[in-house]
């Protein structure tokens, strides 16, 4: 999508503070005990209250309000009966639509007690959206936004999730570009646009560079020991730093 008029800001704006409450209410929630699928209500509900719909329930029939990855699942799990025990990391990916736009956000947190290696895991994928947010300006190309996420991983003595990348959004889910890698890609020669609606959602991973889905069809998991983190937000690009839409 690219924005035409102020109003279609206003609407990305209010969609992206939804998905944001959504994600800081099921985060506030976590602790030893908790279900995936009792974090999926929380936000069910979050979003029932502002009358917004779930964006993967909605467009793709996926069995959840939100998706819920922990540990070796990179993405797409599904909230189930899975209990959180301490020491998990664990992925809230919170997407969905109101009056026609599409907002879309997620974060990995950990269960405490936390150690080094998952905590500098999380710093770097923090870190990697800053720095792809940073080389996200009107008239650059979009591979620049794969350059700064790999450079970042590798700086930290990581890899990032090859198959996994951010997107277009705005007025459906998944827009142009379809997928903007989490890797420097020399091939791609398409450049960012002002007023263009896009993600950008690092998937930084302590070993591994691919995903395989799992017998559910929906969960992609990264490796038995492999764990990944990933932080998203949805921006209007613009000829300096992007307008954040997804911003608590």
């Amino acid at each position: 999508m690219k924005v035409a008029s102020e109003r279609d800001i206003e609407a990305l704006r209010a969609i992206g503070q939804v998905v944001a409450r959504t994600l800081a209410e099921m985060a506030a929630a976590i602790e030893p005990g908790i279900t995936t699928l009792e974090l999926d209500k929380i936000g069910a509900a979050a979003l029932r209250k502002a009358k917004a719909r779930s964006a993967p329930r909605c467009v793709y029939s996926f069995p959840g309000d939100t998706c819920i990855s922990v540990n070796e699942e990179a993405a797409h799990g599904i909230p189930g009966e899975r209990v959180l025990e301490a020491g998990d990391v664990i992925n809230i990916d919170v997407s969905a639509e109101m009056d026609g736009y599409f907002g879309d956000t997620g974060a990995t947190f950990l269960v405490p007690p936390e150690d080094d290696l998952k905590r500098r895991l999380l710093e770097t994928a923090e870190q990697a959206l800053a720095r792809a947010m940073q080389a996200a300006v009107a008239g650059a190309r979009l591979n620049l936004i794969g350059h700064a996420i790999e450079i970042t991983a590798g700086n930290a003595g990581f890899t990032t999730l090859r198959d996994l990348g951010s997107h277009g959004v705005g007025r459906s889910l998944h827009e142009e570009p379809r997928f903007i890698a989490n890797y420097h890609d020399p091939l791609d020669t398409r450049r960012l646009h002002d007023g263009q609606v896009i993600t950008i959602e690092p998937f930084i991973s302590t070993g591994s560079s691919g995903c395989r889905t799992a017998s559910d069809g929906w969960t992609l998991i990264s490796g038995a020991d492999n764990l990944s983190a990933q932080f998203e937000h949805t921006m209007v690009i613009r000829d300096g730093e992007p307008l954040i839409m997804t911003l608590p």
